[in-house]
């Protein structure tokens, strides 16, 4: 298994400038973010008009690699298994990623194909027809896959796909005509549910509504997955068993709550010889990836 290379976690701007100046007064651990992308780390020294800049004094307090210590919490768990996670905690802005090798979609994929068709519809200036909305609601609430390959026809097809995806900030994610071999990676899921569920999306809030009522609707024997990692959850989960090996693709994509914190997290594994079992370290590996993401954020206060 090709292993995650460490990261520190992206936060936004704001808060890790307000964590550095924070310095050692804060005590304890403190979060380090990377900067965005093409800028510089440096950060500007802060001075009164009456008293010169103070030199920079390196700080003694630890960073807390989130990636690195996520790695930590599956060192056991994943050990021997395919298997990648994301999770980010979209109040502190924590966020941690073990893996970042593309695995099949399975099912999930239909979360991105509505996605895709409610774009579509917004670029069009209307609404979801009767036709759509009835098959949305087959292919996320009962997972039916008919309906799914309908829904990408509509969209246009796997190019169409692959074109809302750029627009919904995905990188990683390659779309397949049959759909279930859609090549994604957990950070890009976890993209997919910010656009699902945050302000900052392509998407209008009546989509982002209507998305979310979905996932939030589907049938009880498919509540599991990341469903393990929190209460109230907003879920699709993919599970599909490979004709070349037998083996199964079991992946869950959801929106969690947890000790007051909101996480979005994204599970994608693959190789287990039932479905039971992949089931099993899917909820698993959910459970401790929000274990370091809140955690994160509590050892920050």
């Amino acid at each position: 298994m090709s292993r995650h290379r460490s990261r520190r976690p992206a936060l936004p701007a704001l808060l890790t400038t307000a964590v550095l100046l924070a310095g050692s007064a804060a005590g304890g651990a403190y979060l380090v973010g990377r900067p965005p992308d093409g800028t510089s780390a440096t950060v500007a020294a802060v001075s009164s008009a009456s008293s010169p800049p103070a030199a920079a004094v390196p700080s003694e307090e630890p960073e807390v690699d989130l990636d690195a210590e996520l790695a930590g919490a599956l060192a056991t768990l994943a050990d021997g298994a395919d298997v990648s996670v994301a999770v980010l905690d979209t109040g502190s802005g924590a966020r941690a990623v073990y893996g970042d090798d593309p695995y099949d979609t399975a099912s999930i994929v239909k979360v991105d194909i509505l996605a895709a068709l409610l774009l579509r519809a917004q670029d069009e200036g209307r609404e979801l027809n009767g036709a759509e909305h009835a098959y949305a609601e087959a292919m996320i609430r009962r997972s039916d896959n008919a309906s799914a390959t309908a829904l990408l026809r509509a969209v246009g097809g796997e190019e169409a796909l692959d074109a809302a995806n750029e627009r919904l900030g995905l990188t990683g994610t390659t779309a397949a005509h049959a759909w279930g071999l859609t090549q994604t990676t957990a950070a890009d899921q976890v993209r997919l549910l910010e656009a699902v569920d945050g302000a900052d999306s392509p998407l209008s809030a009546d989509s982002r509504a209507y998305l979310t009522e979905l996932m939030g609707e589907v049938e009880a024997d498919q509540r599991w997955g990341v469903s393990a990692a929190g209460t109230g959850a907003v879920l699709k989960n993919g599970w599909m068993a490979r004709t070349t090996t037998g083996l199964w693709d079991i992946n869950s994509i959801g929106r969690v709550e947890r000790g007051g914190h909101t996480l979005l997290v994204a599970v994608l594994s693959r190789g287990h010889a039932t479905k039971e079992a992949g089931v099993d370290l899917v909820e698993s590996v959910a459970r401790a990836a929000a274990r370091v993401a809140v955690g994160a954020t509590e050892d920050a206060e």
